[in-house]
């Protein structure tokens, strides 16, 4: 694409370079013929002698000397100032004694300028990246919630009643209770599994997260990808005693999964799936349910939604399912 204000495209230059040097007609009837100064039409015949049809292209018009350019020593010192301490223009040119105009301009030629291009912990720029196809590498996560009462949870029926739900299933012998007598309704885990790629995602709802859960997890989420033409290669988790286990190791090694883990105290590593596990929050606490059964129940159902008709915005707001191109029965 030529410059917006070329009187020329790299199509009519050449005709103008083989007018002048092929048919041997002079620069000011090719000025004329070309309706073009006499400057111009002399740099485009001058190129086309020197290096033909390849040098009608445009060229850069970034000048070759820069000499007020801020020295690279300065630069480094801006830089480190925002990635360390996430000051602005103002701040960082008050302490380097240079106009925060400076320091705004060196901040977008690296791409520093908004706060939001860096992580919140370490201030380094973001680095997102996506596996090219799915199965490549998977996402897996924990997530844990507190059960829900029978007659309903504190968000919709009120603490009062629902400290009543729950003394009303100790009483019933439903629910233990903990030392100081207050019933123990335990935890729900959500064990999910959730593709780079596409963005699918499978979950299934259980009392723990031994490794022996975790596992049998895994085993069932190869086999429900695999039934979807989808080949786990790669598994990424944090550093939770489950995933440390042998028994997730040989179970990766079984499935012919590579076992990987972030590095710790670094969950950004696995941000996929924690942003998933925000997202299945409106399944988990934006409903009303009456028991923490009808919640489990309502997982699959909620689940399918989100695969096949809920677009996600970080895939070009199409759904997960369309990323798998090899749906069972698909090419049959």
């Amino acid at each position: 694409m030529s410059h917006a204000n070329a009187a020329l495209t790299p199509r009519a230059r050449a005709r103008l370079g083989r007018y002048v040097v092929v048919e041997g007609h002079s620069v000011s009837q090719a000025a004329r013929r070309f309706e073009v100064s006499y400057r111009t039409a002399q740099r485009w015949a001058v190129r086309y002698a020197e290096q033909g049809v390849a040098g009608m292209a445009d060229r850069s018009s970034r000048p070759r000397r820069q000499p007020n350019r801020t020295p690279a020593r300065l630069v480094r010192r801006i830089v480190s100032l925002r990635l360390r301490k996430r000051l602005g223009p103002v701040e960082i040119g008050a302490l380097l004694g240079v106009a925060p105009s400076t320091v705004h301009a060196v901040l977008r030629r690296c791409r520093l300028n908004r706060l939001s291009h860096l992580d919140r912990i370490s201030g380094e720029p973001i680095r997102r990246y996506e596996h090219d196809r799915p199965g490549a590498l998977v996402h897996v996560d924990v997530k844990k919630l507190g059960n829900i009462p029978d007659g309903g949870g504190w968000r919709y029926v009120g603490r009062i009643q629902s400290e009543r739900n729950r003394q009303a299933m100790a009483q019933a012998g439903l629910v233990g209770r903990d030392r100081h007598r207050h019933p123990k309704l335990g935890t729900a885990f959500v064990h999910t599994v959730l593709d780079d790629h596409s963005r699918v995602a499978y979950a299934e709802v259980h009392d723990d997260e031994t490794a022996a859960t975790a596992a049998a997890v895994l085993h069932r989420a190869a086999a429900w990808f695999a039934e979807r033409g989808v080949i786990l290669e790669r598994v990424l988790t944090d550093n939770g005693s489950a995933y440390k286990a042998h028994l997730w190791r040989d179970t990766c090694h079984a499935l012919h999964i590579t076992p990987k883990r972030t590095r710790p105290y670094r969950p950004q590593t696995n941000g996929k799936i924690e942003r998933f596990h925000r997202t299945l929050a409106g399944w988990a606490l934006d409903v009303f349910y009456p028991s923490e059964t009808a919640r489990r129940a309502a997982l699959p159902a909620w689940l399918h939604d989100y695969n096949h008709h809920r677009p996600h915005t970080a895939i070009g707001r199409t759904v997960p399912i369309s990323r798998l191109s090899n749906l069972a029965g698909q090419h049959n």
